[in-house]
């Protein structure tokens, strides 16, 4: 598999980065508003252009010298971008002009050394083309104008990024990896976990609730395999859900979770299982995705001999369904047993996509029947003659049988407990279908 070259959108805040990466990716991916700031992590997607494809980075505005700690994390993710960019979309403001920030944002880029393109935006017509020459100054080869809000020009751009990139690889099948979205309330620990994983800083960790606002897609390597991790942001209840931004953010983490293969739900060893926690869980399993629970913080818990294993049935006690459910005791803070989760995932994956043999489903079905045979209901004799394996991801098992109406739910509980145990489908939800013959 190539590598495809990564351009790196960066500039100060409310120039219009998102706007462009939203443009250049054809749909709305960044979250946009009119509020400074928005945009706070590096947010990650494939262009393809002319059958040439290359990563698109957005980053959050640059500040120079502001101490607050979010913008201190900003800047650091800017840097990160540009250091590992092949090319830079240095993005201006055409109606502004040369400000004291584009100077030092415009040091910082030379220094790196990187293919530079200078981007300036807000472009609307030919008449504003004269606003570009004023950018030259800034001592880039390449200034090129555009209007992002309303298209101008983007083809343009496109060529030139093609262009400057020299031979892309073409567009190729890629090795399919292994989508897991790491989710929770806000202030978990999902972030430092992620960074933990990859090994290094790239969603921004603060102490401060609700600092990730987009999902982030990120490719690691474990074992020889391929996960795209998905960091989102902190899932509320929608009764506090307060401004816009923080509403479109709640959409983009239901996004990540529908379109993940695995989701690792996040809860606070500190705060227990919330009913919040159980929430997230219930919405996990019924949207059919593999499930890992990691309770993170467990550094922060006095330990007694028997703590972790009465930590977990707490949490099974609060919610029974999660008996068939891995759960993890982790540290972000010490790494403890974070290099065990993408082994977790996995193996969820794995059982969660799965193919089961006809004869093996119904050699668990005739044991069960042997156990428990089902019975009559309003005078009729329920036979259940056969079954199979009918769907993947999660597993569907199709049961054939004379009555299928009349089985009762607590032995159609009975029936999915025993395909669990006879199958080993842990992480999974299963998926019981009952069909007449």
């Amino acid at each position: 598999m190539s590598r495809l070259p990564t351009v790196a959108i960066v500039g100060r805040p409310n120039v219009g980065k998102s706007t462009l990466f939203n443009r250049l990716v054809q749909r709305r991916h960044a979250i946009v508003d009119e509020q400074e700031g928005i945009t706070r992590d590096r947010i990650y997607e494939k262009v393809d252009w002319a059958g040439k494809q290359f990563t698109l980075v957005d980053t959050g505005g640059y500040i120079p010298e502001e101490a607050d700690v979010i913008d201190t994390a900003v800047r650091e993710q800017v840097e990160y971008a540009i250091a590992e960019a092949s090319l830079v979309l240095f993005v201006v403001d055409g109606k502004d002009g040369v400000v004291a920030t584009d100077e030092v944002m415009a040091g910082l880029v030379r220094q790196s050394e990187k293919l530079v393109i200078v981007l300036v935006n807000k472009i609307d017509n030919n008449d504003m083309e004269a606003l570009t020459a004023d950018f030259f100054r800034l001592g880039m080869e390449t200034v090129l104008s555009v209007s992002a809000l309303g298209g101008r020009k983007i083809g343009d751009l496109l060529d030139e990024v093609v262009q400057q990139l020299g031979q892309i690889p073409s567009q190729q099948d890629e090795e399919d990896g292994i989508r897991v979205a790491i989710v929770g309330c806000p202030n978990v620990g999902k972030s430092s976990i992620t960074n933990r994983l990859l090994g290094r800083e790239k969603s921004i960790v603060t102490e401060i609730p609700g600092t990730t606002r987009d999902a982030i897609d990120t490719e690691l390597r474990y074992h020889g395999k391929r996960f795209i991790l998905v960091d989102t942001a902190g899932l509320r209840k929608k009764s506090k859900i307060s401004e816009d931004v923080e509403f479109y953010s709640t959409i983009r983490t239901q996004r990540a979770l529908e379109q993940s293969q695995v989701v690792a739900v996040v809860t606070d060893a500190e705060e227990g299982f919330r009913k919040q926690d159980q929430q997230i869980v219930e919405q996990v399993i019924s949207a059919g995705k593999g499930l890992v629970i990691v309770v993170n913080k467990w550094d922060l818990i006095k330990k007694e001999t028997h703590t972790l294993n009465e930590t977990a049935e707490e949490i099974r006690h609060r919610l029974p369904a999660l008996r068939d459910y891995p759960i993890l005791f982790v540290s972000a803070l010490t790494k403890q047993r974070i290099s065990s989760l993408m082994g977790e995932c996995q193996k969820v994956f794995d059982i969660w996509s799965a193919n089961h043999t006809t004869s093996r489903i119904n050699a668990v079905l005739k044991s069960a029947t042997d156990q428990n045979s089902p019975q009559a209901v309003k005078g009729k004799h329920i036979r259940l003659k056969y079954g199979t394996q009918t769907g993947v991801s999660p597993p569907r098992i199709t049961l054939f049988c004379n009555f299928p109406d009349l089985i009762p739910v607590s032995y159609r509980n009975y029936l999915e407990n025993q395909f669990r145990q006879g199958l080993n489908l842990s992480g999974t939800p299963l998926r019981l279908q009952f069909k007449r013959s």
